[in-house]
């Protein structure tokens, strides 16, 4: 799935939800790795796996 379409159902989400802000796949990534990840406890190791990254630094 491409990023545009994800970004596409991202705007559909928000205008169902009546969030006017502008929703992007990059904001959902960074929305889960500190949001429901990191606040909850999950290590900053498991948080860059989830993620896809090949160095911690890049997390």
């Amino acid at each position: 799935m491409s990023n545009q379409k994800l970004n596409s159902y991202l705007k559909e989400i928000a205008d169902q939800c009546g969030i006017k802000k502008n929703l992007t796949f990059h904001m959902a990534r960074h929305t889960f790795a500190t949001t429901v990840t990191l606040s909850n406890g999950v290590p900053i190791e498991t948080v860059s796996k989830l993620l896809g990254h090949t160095k911690l630094a890049t997390t």
